[in-house]
């Protein structure tokens, strides 16, 4: 199974270690950095699920793919309740599992992942909330008398303020630091399927409920569940929400009994929620519930002065995932920029100024690169493939020379996580549409979103 595995994950450019026992897997986890643990519930000397208890009694916040021959029930709880990302019954389908790794990894760097407050963005590590104008200063401060709390927090603002970065931060910054921190994207996943990826189901629920399984909320228990665009959840499932709010309680889809459960719910959107109540579409009861406490993020629009601040930071974070030079920006591409409107906010600001440093040929960027935002003409840049070349040639040989290896897959990688981003983005988060523009089946398509961190991106704009 091991090799099996090994395989699999080195097909996929993960880097593998490999460990015979649960006692091997504790001491390697001393001396190694890792990212994930996969592990079998049957080990030679500790059963997976007493080296999972001894993982987290050393705080050790790793996400953890149980693999099993039987989905014994207690067992099934007992690995939730350690915090197992999940449970899986061998033979596992291969593409299946790679998809659940992509979910697990993503997981586990955002709750190990710091979210900076201001951080200078020459020094950037991690992600960070970047912003010294009045309208960040106060969200800074929102966030340090909230985290502290168990309160239910509802983040408003628009698509690309930085919804959930803020709620990771409040999850960083909380007493609930060391339990789960499980995002889950309430207009990506199909209204058919949302219910039982939140609550669960029992055995024989419905056609093709084979097992039991936990859901997120279950799963996060002693954690945060940040519910993103919860504004887009159908009424049934609000309802259920609504009891769990009330009475710290779900119940799995074909369950009999409630069952209790520790979480701390965080919850965002962009819609006027206010307008969905009186159409009849949100429920109010539960609009009182999530809405406790109110953070409302401003637009980049309501901060210009942080726009070179900002623009600084991203130029320095695309500078190292990129391995290359970091050419700075010169102050009248900078006025340019503060003079554009943002509709996208600093999700577009982003990608603006990865786009700059793609196309900039190492020069500082200046007014060439930016001044399409406000004369409306896109630069003919975009359109000479020789300067794309020119930069990838420049990417190559700058990590040639610092010996990094693994260069065709990191390439390939980021080229392909920008085309599906952006072709995401193009169909408005419709995943079918994306995937027949893309040329690929949607299973194959589910599996790159999760194996590059996109799934956030698979949404459809519901403001729009």
């Amino acid at each position: 199974m091991r090799r099996k595995l090994e395989r699999l994950l080195i097909n996929s450019s993960y880097r593998v270690i490999k460990a015979e026992s649960g006692e091997i897997l504790l001491n390697t986890i001393n001396r190694t950095p890792l990212d994930l643990i996969i592990m079998e519930a049957h080990l030679p000397d500790l059963s997976g699920l007493e080296t999972l208890e001894k993982l987290r009694e050393d705080n050790c916040r790793l996400p953890v793919i149980i693999l099993a021959n039987t989905a014994a029930t207690e067992d099934v709880i007992k690995a939730s309740k350690l915090g197992a990302f999940d449970y899986v019954l061998k033979p596992f389908i291969d593409q299946e599992l790679l998809k659940m790794i992509g979910l697990a990894l993503e997981t586990g760097r955002f709750m190990r992942s710091p979210v900076s407050l201001d951080q200078d963005p020459v020094e950037e590590s991690g992600d960070n909330l970047v912003g010294r104008s009045k309208p960040m200063q106060e969200i800074y401060k929102a966030i340090g008398r909230v985290a502290p709390t168990d309160a239910t927090i509802l983040i408003r603002g628009e698509s690309g303020t930085g919804k959930e970065l803020v709620a990771r931060a409040i999850y960083q910054h909380s007493k609930r630091v060391n339990g789960p921190f499980v995002i889950v994207n309430c207009v990506a996943i199909p209204e058919s399927l949302l219910e039982s990826e939140l609550f669960g189901y029992e055995k024989g629920a419905f056609t093709g409920a084979d097992r039991q399984r936990i859901g997120k909320i279950e799963y996060a228990d002693r954690g945060t569940v940040f519910l993103d665009e919860i504004g887009d959840i159908p009424l049934n499932i609000q309802a259920k929400l609504l009891r769990l709010l009330q009475g710290r309680s779900i119940e799995r889809i074909g369950g009999k009994r409630p069952i209790q459960t520790d979480v701390r719910i965080l919850a965002a959107t962009n819609a006027d929620l206010e307008a969905k109540i009186k159409a009849g579409r949100f429920r109010e009861d539960l609009y009182y519930r999530i809405n406790v406490v109110s953070l409302n993020l401003p637009t980049l629009k309501q901060r210009l002065e942080d726009i070179p601040l900002l623009a600084e930071y991203f130029m320095a974070r695309f500078s190292k995932n990129l391995a290359v030079r970091n050419p700075g920006i010169l102050p009248e591409a900078k006025d340019i920029l503060k003079k554009y409107d943002w509709p996208g906010n600093v999700r577009e600001l982003a990608n603006t100024i990865e786009k700059c440093l793609i196309f900039s040929k190492g020069r500082p960027v200046g007014e060439e690169e930016v001044a399409y935002l406000t004369s409306g003409k896109e630069k003919a840049l975009l359109d000479k493939p020789d300067n794309l070349d020119a930069f990838i040639t420049r990417w190559i040989r700058n990590n040639l020379s610092r010996g990094k290896s693994n260069l065709l897959v990191d390439l390939t990688d980021h080229v392909a996580r920008l085309i599906i981003s952006e072709t995401l983005t193009a169909c408005n988060g419709n995943q079918s549409q994306a995937a027949k523009r893309l040329g690929v089946s949607r299973p194959t398509l589910l599996y790159k979103l999760a194996k590059y961190g996109l799934d956030k991106a698979a949404r459809r704009e519901s403001d729009k």
